[in-house]
């Protein structure tokens, strides 16, 4: 199927309110300051305080960690936004997104964070729980425990997504009901080890595969992110694995790596066998009938581009975005263009509605279209 193409040009708001389009702006204007200064030397990565914390239990009693931010004006929030994070991270890893939608009004949101079991500030996971089905019904924990009722956008970063896609299997109700958007960030519907870094990574003689061995033949990148939080990877590796652009900020590169500190690396290997196994197109079927978008970096070594155009042609109302010069922590390292298609994804899902559809595809690409 061939994906039709929803245009942007609503108004929203990152900061103020603004066009999606005007932040994708933004973005290019970022992108040219990071050639003479880091834009990021300031930014306070993972200090953003919650308005609430609290601790969900799982269906198995594993608590789960999660934060609650209200919007900044005082006012009945449209949406809940539900942040589901990626492998061998946690919920700090939607940084930009938490500090930017906290100021959107049009539509104002909710959000909530939480880190996946073996993850962050989440309690551990053991070999038997370390699968995406679990992973599914932990989110399915949270979404009755703090946002029972309500219109929800769900947003899944890597493994997040593909959290999400099974969730969509297992709670089909959930998505005819209250899921009004979804949007898949650098992930896969399937075939994760088909494409991404080369094979010489495999052997057992490289130093940075060594001690891992070959749980995650399929896919040696994600075994390298396991790596990172045993300390066992250098700082380069972790730049060259996770972004994609030339000049990439040192702030956002020692951001990753404090990420990955916390999580324990005997845990993470306990997912690479879900990881692998992972095949849900026929999932993709269950959001058919919300709003997606899909974004994908031109630059990701781990979920290749392909992946997101694969996942587009399942789902011929998606948005599809291909950002260039970004790699697999797309949303980290260029932020205004991720939230301002993002923000656009909020206005549909909250009815605001006005945004055309055309019939070819279209691909925006740092602030421009480009049709194939």
């Amino acid at each position: 199927m061939t994906p039709s193409r929803r245009i942007l040009g609503i108004a929203g708001g990152v900061g103020a309110v603004l066009t999606g389009t005007v932040a994708a702006a933004l973005a290019v204007t970022t992108q040219q300051r990071r050639n003479r200064v880091d834009p990021f030397v300031d930014e306070p990565l993972g200090q953003l305080q919650p308005d609430r914390t609290s601790t969900v239990a799982a269906d198995d009693g594993t608590p789960l960690a999660v934060s609650e931010v209200d919007p900044e004006e005082e006012a009945e929030p449209a949406l809940t936004v539900i942040g589901v994070h990626g492998f061998a991270l946690s919920q700090l890893s939607w940084h930009f997104q938490r500090r930017d939608l906290a100021s959107l009004r049009l539509p104002g949101v909710r959000q909530v964070y939480y880190d996946h079991r073996g993850h962050g500030l989440s309690g551990p996971a053991s070999q038997e729980s370390s699968t995406i089905e679990q992973l599914a019904r932990d989110l399915d924990a949270v979404v009755r425990a703090v946002a029972p009722e309500g219109p929800i956008v769900l947003i899944g970063h890597s493994m997040g997504g593909m959290v999400i896609m099974e969730l969509a299997q297992q709670v089909p109700e959930l998505f005819a009901d209250r899921v009004h958007g979804v949007a898949l960030i650098a992930t896969a519907a399937g075939e994760v080890g088909a494409r991404g870094l080369p094979r010489s990574l495999l052997s057992k003689y490289n130093p940075l595969t060594r001690g891992v061995g070959e749980l995650a033949g399929w896919q040696p990148g994600l075994v390298e992110f396991a790596r990172a939080a045993g300390g066992q990877l250098t700082r380069q590796a972790i730049r060259s694995l996770a972004f994609g652009g030339r000049d990439v900020s040192p702030k956002l590169v020692d951001f990753m790596l404090e990420m990955l500190a916390v999580t324990p690396v005997r845990g993470l290997v306990n997912f690479v066998d879900t990881l692998g196994s992972h095949n849900r197109y026929a999932a993709l079927a269950g959001l058919k009938n919300t709003h997606v978008l899909v974004i994908g970096a031109a630059d990701d070594r781990l979920t290749p581009f392909s992946h997101a155009e694969r996942m587009a042609a399942e789902l011929p109302d998606a948005e599809l975005v291909r950002v260039r010069g970004a790699g697999h922590m797309v949303q980290l390292e260029q932020p205004e263009l991720v939230n301002s298609h993002l923000i656009d994804l909020l206005q549909r899902a909250s009815g605001v509605d006005g945004v055309g559809v055309d019939g070819g595809i279209r691909t925006r690409e740092r602030g421009r279209w480009w049709r194939w």
